[in-house]
């Protein structure tokens, strides 16, 4: 970091990009064939201490580089890897419990559409990766505890290598799944810059995404 930090003052000095130059023009006296080469103004040219120097104390071009990087690895590893735990726990639950396969087909829409959102760096996303997260894991954590079921059921198939009640510990993979989900959207969400209103898009992709939620669990929940 700071070799990096040297070379950004050593541009701010000597405005020039690698030690080159770009020639905008050449002119040739009547004298002699001089050729004269303009050098082109960086960047960085006409820009304050201030500007190029966060409050942080890094430089502003080493602040967005680190910040692209977090975004990056939230919407391309993380947000992946959250959502891919809660489809592994529909997956096996829906095949114990036959009478929960509609529903967990039209759940399981939820989170692919957040995926390819979140690779678009899309608010939207965002907003319904942790909406849902929040809301299903609070019904599970604090109304249904299922969650604390899950838990033990896994401790138990731990000590004793006997599966009891998979659904149930479905229900705390999933959890976990969803804790992982709305981390990285936080994180990708806070390190956009680049997107207009993001936080209105975000409130309407979470809205979108209960009503979405609570409609299938009122159409297709078993009777």
């Amino acid at each position: 970091m700071y070799l990096q930090t040297i070379r950004y003052i050593y541009l701010l000095l000597s405005e020039r990009v690698d030690g080159t130059c770009v020639q905008l023009s050449k002119e040739t006296s009547t004298t002699g064939h001089t050729t004269t080469c303009r050098l082109a103004p960086t960047g960085f040219q006409g820009a304050t201490l201030s500007q190029l120097w966060n409050r942080s104390g890094r430089p502003a071009v080493l602040t967005e580089m680190n910040d692209g990087s977090v975004n990056q690895s939230a919407t391309r590893v993380w947000i992946p890897i959250g959502a891919a735990l809660f489809l592994i726990a529909l997956t096996v639950s829906a095949r114990v419990v036959p009478q929960l396969r509609l529903l967990h087909l039209l759940q399981a829409f939820i989170y692919v559409v957040i995926v390819i959102l979140a690779r678009r760096n899309s608010a939207w996303g965002f907003g319904a990766g942790v909406a849902i997260g929040v809301v299903w894991n609070s019904l599970n954590l604090f109304v249904t505890h299922l969650m604390q079921a899950g838990a033990v059921a896994f401790w138990f198939f731990l000590h004793t290598c006997q599966m009891r009640r998979p659904e149930t510990m479905m229900v705390t993979l999933g959890g976990i799944g969803h804790f992982v989900l709305i981390i990285a959207c936080l994180a990708a969400l806070i390190h956009q810059t680049t997107e207009n209103r993001k936080w209105w898009k975000f409130v309407g992709g979470g809205v979108c995404t209960l009503v979405y939620f609570f409609l299938i669990i009122a159409v297709a929940r078993p009777r």
